[in-house]
């Protein structure tokens, strides 16, 4: 019996990938806390939330518009509505539109420095489904594309992009790195069978999992003298110090059984929110 067809709103979810924003929301809404250093008001915290589902929206919908022929050679993937003709290239194309569009204008309400960079930010997330049919950079690409988060958090916050906020973005683009090298590891038969590039195809398994460690240790150390510079309280530094003893857990995981990238990649929702609980009982709870 075949699994039945989900509705429109299920399958706007899936063409989206809303399951996944988990991954990042935690970071987006911990460094908008941190910007605000507390609450922000709630016209900012929703144009930047807006602005943020904005961007990633363009990113996955102009993907699947990219992707399509290769997802129609992907056993994966070849069951995507894109694929099976239950949205069209054109609604992909227009849902672009559509977010750029909202992007802009949540930019444009937030200040004037965001509307400057909201371009640079839609270049970003738009430049991925070309990067990885050239480069296998395109997996640092995509980590620098996630580093937009803390950017963007203190840029719609503040206005500003203070110089301490570019090493919460060196972290950031690690921390990135380090994920979609998981994620990608998950991907490798597929990737290479289709051409597309990535830090695995490039460098094999081993080395690429022997890599992951160092990020993590990298993306930690940039969290910590961030939070030297902004003065956090102990929580922040201990839930850093958790996040830490995770990652090594899930990268020996990931040594052991790289055939298993699955585990790992879920893992990272469970970081995220540890470090969102951090900054809030730092910013909250201060301790005496």
């Amino acid at each position: 019996m075949s699994a039945a067809r989900p509705g429109p709103a299920g399958e706007l979810g899936r063409f989206l990938e809303i399951q996944n924003l988990g991954l990042n929301l935690p970071f987006a809404l911990a460094f908008l806390f941190l910007a605000a250093r507390g609450l922000p008001s709630l016209t900012t915290t929703a144009l930047l939330v807006l602005a943020f589902v904005a961007a990633r929206n363009v990113g996955h919908s102009f993907n699947r518009y990219a992707d399509r022929e290769q997802d129609a050679r992907n056993p994966r993937t070849r069951g995507r509505a894109l694929v099976t003709g239950r949205l069209s290239p054109g609604f992909a194309l227009a849902f672009t539109a559509g977010s750029a569009a909202v992007l802009f204008v949540a930019a444009a309400l937030l200040n004037l420095l965001a509307l400057a960079l909201a371009p640079v930010a839609l270049a970003l997330v738009l430049g991925y489904s070309y990067t990885k049919r050239v480069t296998w950079l395109t997996t640092v690409y995509l980590g620098l594309v996630e580093s937009i988060t803390p950017a963007a958090a203190f840029v719609g916050v503040t206005g500003t992009l203070p110089a301490a906020v570019l090493l919460a973005v060196a972290a950031i683009v690690l921390w990135g790195t380090a994920f979609e090298t998981i994620h990608s590891l998950g991907d490798l038969p597929s990737d290479v069978a289709l051409g597309l590039r990535s830090l695995p195809a490039r460098f094999g398994v081993r080395r690429s999992v022997a890599l992951v460690p160092a990020l993590h240790a990298g993306a930690l150390a940039l969290l910590a003298a961030f939070g030297a510079t902004e003065h956090l309280g102990v929580a922040y530094f201990a839930a850093l110090g958790v996040m830490g003893i995770l990652a090594a857990r899930t990268d020996r995981v990931l040594a052991l059984h790289p055939e298993e990238a699955r585990r790992p990649f879920r893992a990272h929702f469970a970081l995220g929110a540890v470090f969102l609980a951090g900054v809030l009982l730092a910013l909250f709870v201060p301790v005496p």
